[in-house]
């Protein structure tokens, strides 16, 4: 039978991911691609139950993460985030970052179909390298080498990472205090009627909290509701 098309340089891929593994063969088990086993016919492990151990780890972490950084919004907001780091997308950049694809092994016939190329092979073996860091250094050693590869999706974000929905958040954070919604106003349209800026306000229990300007009322509120979130995340940060 044929052998994997490439050997990976398990140490300069370590020094990649800024972690030493006590067990080096989980790392070689994360970078095999199931191709290797289909090709030679026989039972051979691959990289797919550390695939499924990696994305629950990867979950736990980002959730976890999530929740504690942004107290104060909702489960709805917190989901589409985390949807939003979690995608096949997000994942094969993350890979590409640290140039995973160069280390998979392959079995012969999928590195001749452009099987390193794939974005799915690279996402896949991410999530596996994830499960092979949980596994070889516990949840600890997990969770901050997670935090390090999302290190920058993170930042020094002090909003959710996803905010398509800012009218709809304000009015869960006032109405978890009070039964009053947010009122919203349209204070002044200026500009030819082709091009109109709208201004809106948006007030609670008689207090404006934020101001916002648009191409239409509606962005026009969308706007004022962020300023909104804002304040509102301020004052409840402040000491």
């Amino acid at each position: 039978m044929a052998e994997p098309s490439t050997s990976p340089d398990l140490e300069a891929l370590q020094t990649r991911l800024e972690y030493k593994f006590a067990d080096a063969a989980l790392l070689r088990l994360a970078l095999t691609h199931p191709s290797v086993a289909h090709e030679q016919g026989r039972l051979i492990q691959h990289n797919q139950r550390l695939e499924f151990l990696g994305d629950a780890v990867l979950g736990v972490v980002l959730t976890r993460e999530l929740y504690d950084r942004f107290p104060f919004v909702s489960e709805g907001p917190l989901t589409k985030a985390r949807a939003q780091m979690i995608n096949r997308r997000s994942l094969a950049e993350q890979a590409l970052r640290i140039q995973l694809a160069d280390y998979l092994i392959l079995s012969r016939g999928e590195e001749a179909n452009q099987g390193r190329r794939r974005a799915s092979a690279s996402a896949d073996a991410f999530e596996a390298v994830i499960g092979a860091v949980f596994l070889d250094g516990g949840f600890e050693a997990a969770r901050q080498f997670v935090l390090r590869s999302f290190r920058e999706a993170f930042g020094e974000q002090t909003t959710i990472p996803t905010l398509d929905n800012p009218k709809g958040e304000l009015q869960e954070i006032l109405q978890a205090k009070s039964p009053d919604a947010p009122h919203y106003e349209l204070v002044r349209a200026t500009g030819p009627d082709h091009d109109r800026v709208f201004e809106c306000v948006v007030t609670h229990g008689g207090a404006e909290l934020g101001r916002g300007h648009g191409k239409s009322k509606k962005a026009a509120e969308s706007e004022a509701a962020i300023a909104a979130l804002k304040k509102v995340k301020e004052q409840v940060a402040a000491p």
